[in-house]
C-alpha cells in the first residue's frame, strides 16, 4: 500500500516536463499567412504542394537526365542551374556547337537547387557549372531565407561541386525593374538591398576562393541602376537581346574557369 501511495504521489507532484516525451528541438511555428495575389497565390499553392512531395522537383529533369549520355573523352561539357532566366535560355542556339546542358527550373529557390544539385549536375559529369540563384530566394514566395542561409547554400554547391572535380562558376543577381504594370511590384517584392547584399557576398567569396564569377550588370543596367526596358517584357527575365549580350559574358568566365 505504501509502494502505492508513493507513485501516486510522483504522478501528482512531478514537473509536467518530467512526463512528457523528451525532444531536442524547439516547437514548430505555424506559417505566416499572406495574400500573394490573383495569379501568385494559386502559382505558389500548386508548387509548395509539389514540394511536399519533391521538394526539389528532381522529376522534372529525371528522364533528361537519364536520357543524356556520358561525355566523350575530351568533352568539356557545362551544366547551368538556375531558375527561369535559365530556363528560358536557349543554350544550343547561343550556344552552338557547345556541350552545354540547361537545368534551370522557373520560380526555384537555392536550396531546391542544393536538393537536386547531384542529380542535375554532379550525375552528368561536366568540367564547370554555371549558377544562378537567389532571386526568388529574396522574394521569399516559396522560402523565408535570411542572407545568410542563402550564402550557406552557395557554400554547399560550391563544396559539391569541388568535391566532384567540377568548377563552380557563379553569376550575379541580375537587375531587375518595375516599369510594366506587371512589374510594379518587382522592387517592392526583391528588395535591391538584399540583391546588392548577395552580390557583395558572392563577389568576395568567388574571389576568396577562385572560382569564376559572371557579372552581366554592366551590359544590362540603365541609369537608374534597373534592367533596361529594352531587355525584357516582365521587369525580371531577360529576353533574347539581353541573352545574345549574356551569352559571351558566360562564355569567357567558363573558358577561364576551364583553364585553372
Amino acid at each position: 500500500m505504501t509502494r502505492w501511495l508513493i507513485i501516486l504521489f510522483a504522478l501528482c507532484f512531478a514537473p509536467a516536463a518530467l512526463a512528457a516525451d523528451y525532444q531536442s528541438a524547439s516547437p514548430r511555428q505555424p506559417a505566416v499567412e499572406k495574400d500573394w495575389g490573383q495569379w501568385l497565390g494559386p502559382y505558389r499553392a500548386g508548387i509548395v504542394a509539389k514540394m511536399g512531395e519533391d521538394f526539389g522537383e528532381q522529376y522534372i529533369y529525371a528522364a533528361q537526365n537519364t536520357a543524356l549520355a556520358a561525355p566523350v573523352a575530351g568533352e568539356q561539357r557545362v551544366v547551368f542551374i538556375g531558375d527561369s532566366i535559365t530556363d528560358r535560355w536557349n543554350l544550343a542556339k547561343f550556344f552552338p556547337g557547345k556541350p552545354y546542358v540547361n537545368r534551370g527550373i522557373g520560380g526555384q529557390v537555392s536550396p531546391q537547387m542544393l536538393v537536386r544539385f547531384h542529380a542535375d549536375v554532379v550525375a552528368l559529369k561536366p568540367q564547370a557549372v554555371v549558377i544562378l540563384a537567389g532571386i526568388n530566394d529574396v522574394q521569399g514566395v516559396l522560402q523565408v531565407e535570411t542572407e545568410a542561409q542563402i550564402a550557406a547554400n552557395y557554400t554547399a554547391m560550391a563544396e559539391i561541386a569541388e568535391a566532384n572535380g567540377i568548377k563552380p562558376v557563379f553569376t550575379l543577381l541580375m537587375p531587375v525593374n518595375n516599369y510594366t504594370p506587371n512589374a510594379v511590384t518587382m522592387l517592392e517584392d526583391r528588395k535591391p538591398e538584399r540583391v546588392a547584399w548577395l552580390n557583395a557576398w558572392l563577389s568576395g567569396f568567388c574571389q576568396a576562393h577562385g572560382y569564376g564569377l559572371i557579372d552581366y550588370g554592366p551590359l544590362l543596367r540603365d541609369d537608374k541602376g534597373l534592367l533596361k526596358a529594352e531587355y525584357t517584357s516582365d521587369g525580371i527575365h531577360p529576353n533574347d537581346a539581353a541573352y545574345a549580350l549574356m551569352a559571351p559574358v558566360a562564355e569567357q568566365a567558363i573558358e577561364a574557369a576551364l583553364k585553372k
